[in-house]
């Protein structure tokens, strides 16, 4: 009679959604550091795992700009991801995949040594899907060349990043890399940070403190229309994987011509934990252009030299 009851009452379907830029991460087995995946790693409905390798992106398929993004990250790749680089930093964004794809190009032989650390759900993903063999900073604290996308790269090498909300580890591993490399298409290269990239300056809070840190940027920094990041697919903030707020935070013209001082002064706000302002930190960046040419901005002792080569 009981077994009877239980069946007869309403089934309830109970559903999630999943955003990449908005949840905390995924509690998926890692491999034992330095062996090859030989065997599936569980992963969510929404990205299967591919039934072969990655392949070239074909650049006929593909928009002006991301043939734009594929220039700089092939371009970057092949100058900096060398045969004696064992450690590698792969960073988020919209052009990665295609860093990646070219690593994989590389050959099996060179990547089966390699160990590849990501900023976050994505360049998880990314390394997992292409059977690369995925590590962790905290294993490995010295990494031999991350490379990253960015927001926008001013005239001095410093950069924005958050617009993903993974800020905060991609700049342990640019810390932690010997050589941090940039990329990007042509419309991220500007004079001063703030020119295309207009929601601010993105920076990582822990709930508890949001809300003082807004009343802060509001009334101490100079920033009145600074904002809690709300979340697309789901109701709420976005999360990062870390499981903290985004604040974005826009600055006037003549402060951001001084990101350092904004970084430094955002940073002794009493809740931050960490703010999408890279002052100092890149050795090179490279940009794809329309015709089919790669800017690259390069650190030379002091000072940063431009200059525009041919593409692979």
């Amino acid at each position: 009679m009981l077994l009877r009851s239980l069946s007869s009452l309403p089934r309830i379907r109970i559903t999630a959604v999943v955003s990449c830029r908005s949840f905390t991460e995924a509690k998926m087995p890692l491999p034992h550091v330095g062996d090859v995946l030989s065997t599936p790693v569980p992963r969510p409905v929404s990205m299967p795992v591919p039934t072969e390798p990655t392949t070239p992106l074909t650049m006929s398929k593909l928009s002006p700009i991301e043939q734009s993004k594929r220039l700089a990250a092939y371009t970057a790749v092949d100058k900096h991801i060398l045969p004696e680089h064992k450690i590698i930093g792969i960073g988020s964004g919209s052009t990665v995949p295609y860093v990646v794809d070219r690593i994989v190009q590389q050959g099996k032989e060179l990547n089966k040594d390699r160990i590849f650390i990501p900023t976050g759900f994505q360049s998880k993903e990314l390394i997992i899907s292409s059977n690369l063999n995925l590590g962790d900073v905290d294993q490995f604290p010295t990494i031999d060349v991350t490379i990253d996308g960015a927001d926008e790269v001013d005239l001095e090498l410093n950069c924005i990043k958050g617009g993903g909300a993974c800020h905060l580890r991609e700049k342990v591993l640019a810390e932690a890399a010997k050589t941090f490399i940039l990329v990007a298409d042509y419309r991220k290269n500007v004079e001063y940070l703030g020119t295309a990239f207009t929601p601010g300056v993105p920076i990582e809070v822990v709930p508890f403190a949001y809300a003082k840190v807004l009343q802060n940027l509001h009334h101490v920094l100079g920033s009145p229309t600074a904002t809690l990041r709300m979340a697309k697919a789901k109701a709420g903030p976005v999360v990062s994987d870390n499981g903290n707020f985004i604040i974005d935070a826009p600055f006037s013209r003549e402060e951001m011509m001084n990101p350092y001082t904004i970084m430094a002064r955002i940073k002794m706000l009493t809740g931050v934990v960490e703010v999408g302002l890279f002052c100092h930190m890149a050795q090179a960046a490279y940009f794809g252009n329309q015709d089919g040419s790669v800017t690259v901005k390069r650190m030379e002792g002091s000072q940063v030299v431009e200059e525009r080569i041919t593409a692979p």
